[in-house]
């Protein structure tokens, strides 16, 4: 059995390796390393994935959320919501632009951000929602946008971990995730479903005027050369890792169908299992299978280990050579930088149970079926010790 990798980034590259190379190659012998060529045709030909009017890339996924968040024109103690389950980067720049976050607690089934807890959360300064599509998951967009419409609210869809995913809406229409709020960021970290070899990102919108606004922040709040309308900041992605976003992007369903099959596996294998709850999408997703919906895209197949002890698994697995990973073991409202004392611990009783029961297992599109054998048989023999 080849060693097994939380994500094998090197047997993906196996694949593509002749259109990586020659792309970065032509980047090099033609110099045009910022803004390039290989940009803006990434830039269309995502657009055109996404039917979405406006994609805007930038340096990262953290850039493209907290430029999303001044493109809006949010100001400094303008509350936003946001899940208190999820990767700081979320809250962080909701901070860094001095507003004020508040976090809310999640769904036990999705991970995804309570709509419960959304309407409880909001108050006369509340000014936007940010729901994350965790895990690869599409969030309850539906009802989200439902009380955004209702409160006259901003929603910045977090897709970092969403791309590709579809949200079938109650009224039968399909679209992708990160196209549905007012504006939406994403992040090409090289182990996302749609990664790049370094840092990249990108914002979604289909508003024409907000559009416009961002452009000009990612570019020093630039339209023409040294004319500086906007307060703006230095966030471009760079026309290598644009060239290796070309060369993935029309293999990316197909990424996302062998990481579904991988997760149907995994789910078959713990099925009713006492101490094991395997991740979950949308309805359809319940009574068929993964493969047969797009709404769950995997960047991570996250289990709920129950009565019995997490921490000692992730150590056996550690002991065996199964790499996995805990997303996340502290929640945001207890992390040292955005305690608050507005925040009361009852108000978030399935984050606080999560932490201690959530482990991610290896998940990429090259896994195969004896690395999941050996993955899943070693889980099993544990917790039922």
């Amino acid at each position: 059995m080849k060693k097994i990798q939380m994500v094998d980034l090197k047997g993906q590259y196996q694949h593509i390796k002749e259109r990586v190379d020659s792309s970065i190659m032509n980047v090099i012998e033609t110099t045009a390393f910022v803004n390039g060529p290989e940009v803006h045709e990434f830039q269309k030909e995502l657009e055109q994935y996404l039917d979405v009017k406006h994609v805007i890339p930038c340096a990262n996924g953290t850039d493209a959320l907290q430029i999303a968040m001044m493109g809006l024109g949010l100001k400094p103690g303008d509350e936003v919501i946001t899940a208190d389950f999820t990767f700081a980067a979320t809250v962080e720049v909701i901070a860094l632009l001095q507003l004020t976050p508040v976090l809310v607690d999640v769904d036990p089934i999705s991970f995804n951000i309570d709509v419960e807890a959304i309407k409880k959360a909001i108050t006369p300064k509340t000014k936007a929602i940010v729901p994350v599509h965790l895990f690869g998951l599409a969030a309850n967009m539906d009802e989200i946008m439902a009380i955004a419409k209702e409160h006259n609210l901003y929603v910045i869809e977090d897709n970092a971990q969403g791309i590709g995913a579809d949200y079938i809406s109650k009224n039968g229409t399909t679209k992708k995730t990160g196209t549905i709020g007012h504006v939406s960021s994403t992040s090409f970290f090289p182990s996302k479903n749609l990664g790049c070899y370094g840092d990249g990102g990108a914002i979604f919108t289909n508003d024409d005027d907000l559009a416009h606004i961002i452009r000009g922040i990612v570019n020093h709040g630039m339209y023409v050369r040294y004319h500086h309308d906007v307060v703006g900041v230095n966030s471009r992605l760079d026309s290598i890792q644009a060239a290796v976003l070309r060369a993935k992007l029309p293999h990316l369903d197909n990424y996302n169908t062998a990481r579904k099959k991988a997760a149907q596996k995994y789910s078959d294998v713990f099925k009713g299992h006492k101490h094991i709850i395997t991740p979950t999408g949308c309805g359809k997703c319940s009574e068929t299978s993964f493969e047969n919906c797009n709404c769950h895209v995997f960047h991570q197949y996250t289990l709920r280990i129950i009565n019995s002890d997490r921490d000692a698994l992730v150590n056996h697995l550690s002991e065996k050579g199964i790499p996995c990973g805990v997303y996340y073991p502290i929640p945001l409202h207890l992390q040292k930088a955005y305690k608050d004392e507005r925040y009361n611990e009852k108000d978030f009783a399935v984050t606080n149970q999560l932490i201690e029961e959530v482990i991610s297992l290896p998940m990429h599109t090259e896994l195969d079926d004896e690395q999941i054998k050996y993955i899943t048989e070693t889980i099993i023999n544990f917790v039922t010790k």
